[in-house]
């Protein structure tokens, strides 16, 4: 982004919510760009990016009540700034504290799961200063209902709520916009743009949520519609070329969409400047190299080097069990190869100093307690994350690393990049080693890569291979007795995961039909010796994450 730009950008306060990054991605599904920062972030630190251009805040929900002793609050820089706020949850009864109002702790009022608010009728025939409801329409069947007495409809919709305490006196000038049946004050709003939400706009339970956040941005924060793939690509371009300058760059290929698309952004950027780096590591999918060595050396045109560090790997990953422990060692040695690549590279060429990576928001998110939210805990190590070494010679270009996996499919389409690859199913940069509970050896490895193979071709059979986010098998350190013609066998369990999600933060398990599970563990259990059992895994992202290590 030149220097003399500014980004429209709606901030969202994390106060600890499973959602908070779900409202920073529904907002940018608007086209509108958002950013996550920790709630104790101050207005004055905000205004020190002198790239945005903040336009509102949004406080999101999260675990503690107002009163615990250590519950975070919002600088009340950001309430005096004149700014429109909206409160979801927590986030409300912050609001309402904070202006001069009570929070009740909880007494009945508690609201977990669906509910039907109620717009009361003076706030809704009062649109114009208080928008958040504005232009709402409802499905017939559930939401507007003739009101006998006034002979007028009265505007009801289904929301997702999860609260405990309930806000019971307003600040002045306050207004209450919504009511549940069994609570008095669902949503509540000020004309000078501070709006108020005990619901969840930004989940899917709550239907009408994007119409709702949508009145936020453009009716009250007057914002546009400027974040764009064309825009995103024009910005990370420039930052690109901003941090490089002159130097050479080396960019790790995995065979993934993220790491592809990378390497397009940046080669957009730097030209001849950037070569890429594959490495097999004798832990990826299938035909995993080819493909990678056709599209890139053989279509795109750019720079590639192929390194075989198959045994590297499997000696270096010898008896060991412990998930973090893999993804640790995974991730030194591709630094370290990368590094060394780097050093070959540059006799010929000259020195390189940049490394660049694939990563995303959501790799950032699930490694660290998040860069930009302190109330958040570490779930697992991704290795071109948190599994980086600490001392580095190269320095890391991440273009990608404030970006969610739709917008990056989005920008690899612009780019030119093949179908194939923009809705490939994400594969985890540590491969197969993590998709091995347990010990790895090339035997394993061999199971586990032809049995994925028949998963996948299944699944395209059926034609349902884009409805899914992901889908892979997972080879288990169980094994099970089993009969095959007239002999005991005591082979390997099988586990076959498959999820729909649109940002990969939240997934749900697929659906897939009784004849469709039933093909894949037939041929899985013909065709791969080492298995005679299969089971299909039918839990949730939360409370599991969608790899199993």
């Amino acid at each position: 982004m030149h220097s003399s730009e500014r980004r429209q950008a709606i901030i969202v306060l994390d106060f600890g919510s499973q959602y908070s990054r779900l409202i920073t991605r529904r907002v940018r599904e608007c086209h509108v760009y958002s950013e996550l920062v920790p709630a104790s972030t101050t207005l004055a630190q905000l205004q020190e990016n002198e790239h945005l251009d903040i336009k509102g805040f949004i406080l999101s929900g999260g675990p503690s009540s107002v009163y615990d002793e250590h519950a975070p609050s919002c600088d009340p820089a950001i309430l005096a700034s004149g700014l429109p706020v909206l409160g979801i949850c927590y986030g409300m009864q912050l609001l309402a504290l904070q202006m001069g109002g009570h929070v009740a702790l909880s007494h009945g009022l508690r609201e977990y799961g669906p509910a039907t608010i109620e717009v009361v009728e003076d706030a809704a025939a009062d649109a114009q200063n208080f928008r958040i409801f504005e232009g709402i329409s409802a499905s017939p069947e559930q939401t507007k209902d003739l009101d006998p007495e006034h002979g007028s409809q009265t505007l009801r919709m289904p929301v997702w709520m999860s609260h405990g305490d309930s806000v019971d006196r307003l600040p002045e000038g306050f207004r209450i916009l919504a009511r549940t049946d069994s609570n008095p004050v669902a949503a509540i709003a000020h004309p000078r743009g501070y709006i108020g939400l005990q619901f969840h706009p930004e989940v899917t339970h709550t239907p009408q949520g994007t119409a709702i956040l949508r009145n936020f941005l453009f009716r009250i924060c007057h914002c546009e519609e400027s974040w764009t793939s064309g825009k995103v690509i024009e910005e990370a371009v420039e930052l690109v070329r901003e941090r490089v300058g002159n130097e050479r760059v080396i960019c790790g290929l995995s065979g993934g969409v993220d790491s592809a698309v990378a390497a397009l952004l940046i080669h957009k950027a730097i030209g001849d400047q950037l070569t890429c780096v594959f490495v097999d590591t004798g832990l990826l999918r299938a035909g995993e190299r080819e493909q990678v060595v056709e599209t890139f050396g053989n279509h795109m045109h750019i720079p590639l080097v192929v390194v075989d560090a198959r045994k590297r790997f499997l000696d270096r990953l010898a008896n060991i069990v412990d998930p973090e422990q893999k993804r640790k060692i995974i991730g030194e040695e591709f630094i370290r190869i990368f590094e060394g690549e780097a050093e070959r590279l540059a006799e010929k060429n000259g020195p390189i100093a940049f490394l660049a990576q694939g990563t995303l928001y959501p790799d950032v998110i699930e490694s660290t307690s998040h860069d930009t939210a302190q109330t958040a805990k570490r779930i697992k190590t991704h290795h071109n994350v948190g599994g980086l070494p600490d001392e580095m010679v190269l320095q890391l270009v991440e273009p990608l690393r404030m970006l969610f996996k739709d917008e990056v499919r989005e920008i690899g389409q612009a780019l030119g990049l093949p179908d194939e690859w923009v809705w490939r199913h994400p594969f985890p940069g540590p491969g197969l080693a993590i998709r091995i509970i347990g010990a790895i050896d090339e035997e394993r490895l061999e199971t586990l890569r032809t049995a994925d193979a028949i998963v996948i071709d299944e699944i395209r059979k059926a034609g349902i291979y884009r409805q899914l986010g992901q889908a892979f098998a997972v080879l288990t350190p169980i094994q099970s007795v089993g009969v095959m013609g007239d002999g005991r066998t005591y082979a390997n369990v099988v586990a076959v995961r498959a999820v729909t999600t649109g940002d990969f933060m939240t997934a749900d398990w697929a659906r897939l039909s009784p004849d469709l599970l039933g093909k894949i563990a037939n041929r899985l259990v013909n065709e791969v010796a080492a298995i005679n059992r299969v089971v299909y895994d039918i839990t949730s992202k939360p409370p599991a994450t969608i790899e199993w290590e």
